[in-house]
């Protein structure tokens, strides 16, 4: 649990609000096909399957990414990687603008996925660098939540872009805030108090595959990669694809009910995060028993749901999508484990290593629930019964029960490395 001692800089909070705004924007652009679904319909020719294959394929690339961004940060600093990750974005998304037809648009939103890759670790990185460490946990989960608002922000102005400025108009003003944060990039941020940029040794594949090694024989790593996992592939899974269609064809709410209650997930996440900073910055020991707390409590409500006879009340589906949406930011605290579990020049391999838990789990997520719901629904219809849907969320108690026997797994081996090797941290800690 060692880390260099370290106060906030001065400039601490301007590099960070620059590199927080570009983490915004990258969730902006990640969520603004959302309400352009049908105008995508229309452009491109496209049936409803393969307008989800742009959400899959931004998933896959985000996954895909997060190891060799790691290893990027580390070797290049992160004002480097974050000012490619914003140009990509940029040129990503005014290609998006002009796609006429389907393969050009998946070409563009792969590489969306690539520029949005590049953005989280990023700011980790930097907060982690300019901030005390006892400051760290707290301005990690406001990161969090503050970059989550991207996904609200590209709701109604993108919907009103899109009925006033048409389709190339309103994805080349989207694209035209990344020049202006790439000026700020250039100008504003510094990788370490003192030097505009710092470089890692340069690193060959047996390194690399050293330094992943040595990153994830980590228990702490693995801890949060197993903690990011757990956490946070219902709420995802829910806000991106399948909440909606659950609640009206599962729970037979209407399109104004089921949206409302995705708004109100959004609201939990954005409310839980500066919370559950505060909560593991007073109790670090403690911060797998906070995970293990609110992975139970969103299992409990899940089976309430999933059990009750006829459909659940509202009340009760009010309460999952609040408690499943506190599993967001609560997948932060892996990224928390993770810092405090390796050295400085390792950092962003590890963030990278636990970043992609929960992307993955929600991918086998997403995909699962499509299987299952085609399994246990008649002919090839796409009206698909509240059976159906029970079976199809069901498949989450296999992903949990996974989680919470790794979770509990390597607390036991975290807790036991540092008693043995850090007894001074340890003593801290439990203070």
């Amino acid at each position: 649990m060692s880390q260099p001692v370290q106060t906030r800089h001065p400039g601490a909070y301007a590099v960070w609000v620059v590199s927080l705004l570009v983490y915004l924007l990258a969730v902006f652009h990640r969520s603004s096909l959302a309400v352009a679904g049908l105008e995508a319909t229309e452009r491109f020719g496209i049936s409803a399957s393969q307008l989800a294959t742009f959400t899959m394929l931004q998933l896959l690339v985000y996954a895909g990414m997060q190891i060799p961004v790691g290893l990027m940060v580390d070797r290049f600093g992160p004002r480097r990687v974050l000012i490619t990750g914003a140009v990509t974005l940029t040129f990503a998304q005014a290609g998006f603008a002009f796609a006429d037809t389907y393969a050009l648009a998946l070409g563009a939103r792969f590489f969306v996925g690539v520029g949005d890759a590049m953005t989280f670790i990023c700011v980790l990185r930097l907060v982690n660098t300019w901030f005390a460490p006892r400051r760290i946990p707290f301005m990690s989960q406001l990161t969090g939540m503050i970059g989550q608002l991207g996904a609200i922000i590209a709701a109604v102005p993108m919907t009103l872009a899109l009925g006033e400025l048409g389709w190339t108009k309103s994805y080349l003003l989207a694209a035209s805030f990344g020049i202006v944060l790439s000026i700020a990039l250039v100008l504003v941020v510094r990788d370490v108090p003192g030097s505009r940029s710092v470089s890692g040794p340069a690193m060959s594949m047996t390194l690399i595959r050293r330094s992943l090694g040595a990153s994830w024989s980590q228990p702490g790593t693995r801890l949060g990669f197993w903690i990011h996992f757990t956490t946070q592939f219902s709420a995802t899974t829910l806000g991106l694809l399948w909440g909606y269609p659950f609640f009206v064809r599962g729970e037979n709410r209407s399109d104004h009910i089921a949206g409302l209650l995705l708004s109100l997930m959004v609201v939990a996440v954005v409310t839980a995060g500066p919370i559950l900073g505060w909560a593991i910055t007073r109790h670090p020991w403690h911060r797998s028993s906070i995970v293990l707390g609110i992975v139970s409590s969103i299992v409990a409500v899940w089976t309430a749901v999933l059990v009750w006879n006829g459909d659940a009340p509202l009340w009760l589906l009010v309460v999952l999508v609040v408690v499943t949406g506190v599993g967001g930011p609560a997948s932060m605290i892996g990224f928390d484990v993770g810092r405090t579990s390796n050295p400085a020049d390792r950092l962003a391999s590890a963030t990278g290593i636990i970043n992609q838990a929960g992307f993955v789990a929600s991918l086998l997520l997403v995909v699962a629930i499509g299987l299952i719901l085609d399994w246990r629904t008649p002919g090839a219809s796409t009206e698909y019964p509240p059976s159906a849907f029970r079976w199809a969320m069901s498949f989450q108690y296999v992903l949990w029960t996974v989680g919470i026997v790794q979770i509990w797994r390597y607390r036991v081996r975290t807790r036991a490395k540092i008693m043995a090797e850090e007894p001074e941290a340890y003593g801290r800690v439990r203070l």
